[in-house]
């Protein structure tokens, strides 16, 4: 173990690396607290696998959670010392809360912003943006609904996924939503809101907010920035049959029949 700013760095086949991941991912909580008693600084400290580093709270959150005893494990490290708005170092900068939300783990989502974890941390692998970023892109539905509840911003795209109807009507109604895209910030032409929204409707299966939207002039076959699939493949991709036959039988194509 090396220190710097009392943060200690771990190589992963390191002893210690490997007995702490381990207790971790086994849900082994005797182990993990001998390791923790035994090893002063060991909640705080961060994994090298790389030259990336994971903090604990990242290594318990870590694709695809749910592991054994989750909760009791992620209390007892924050507990220890562990820093709940740590960030992942390596090619995004993604808190344990990131890690949560695209794990659906939504227990341990309850308990890191019970500990303080920050609902709106940027850094998601999603165009740098938050925690309900990750969890609509990558269909975690229960994850993205729960940090709603929480109080989480949402954006029009965010609605449409979640099928909240009433906040998109409320955004059109001059009440606006918070301003992200999934394509992030910094793109130099962004398109129209109201096609992202409607393509997201269809990613989360979501027919009442895909009529909405197409009332407000949607295009039914806009191909995404990020992937290149249409409405109609978002829905497909989905499982949501009703929408799947209702988007086809307004004429709806795949990306391949764009071509």
């Amino acid at each position: 173990m090396s220190d710097e700013k009392n943060i200690a760095y771990i190589p992963e086949d390191h002893s210690l690396g490997i007995s702490v991941i381990t207790a971790i991912h086994s849900g082994d909580i005797p182990l993990l607290k001998l390791l923790l008693e035994e090893n002063p600084g060991l909640a705080a400290s961060r994994i090298v696998r790389n030259g990336e580093l994971r903090s604990m709270l990242h290594i318990a959150t870590d694709w695809p959670g749910h592991f054994p005893n989750n909760t009791v494990t992620i209390a007892l490290l924050i507990d220890a010392g562990a820093e709940v708005n740590a960030r992942f170092t390596g090619p995004h900068s993604e808190t344990p809360l990131h890690w949560a939300a695209s794990c659906n783990d939504v227990e341990v989502l309850d308990l890191l912003l019970d500990a303080g974890a920050d609902i709106e941390a940027s850094g998601a692998v999603i165009a740098g943006g938050t925690p309900l970023d990750d969890a609509v892109a990558f269909a975690q539905w229960r994850a993205a609904h729960r940090l709603i509840e929480r109080g989480a911003k949402a954006a029009l795209w965010h609605a449409a996924a979640l099928g909240l109807v009433d906040a998109m009507k409320a955004h059109f109604a001059g009440d606006p939503l918070s301003q992200q895209y999934p394509w992030g910030a910094g793109h130099s032409s962004p398109p129209d809101e109201v096609n992202v929204a409607f393509w997201c409707a269809c990613h989360g299966g979501q027919r009442h907010a895909a009529e909405y939207l197409l009332g407000r002039k949607a295009d039914i076959n806009w191909p995404s920035v990020w992937d290149g699939l249409t409405p109609l493949d978002a829905a497909q991709r989905s499982a949501s049959p009703d929408l799947v036959q209702w988007l086809r039988g307004l004429g709806a194509k795949s990306a391949t029949g764009l071509l």
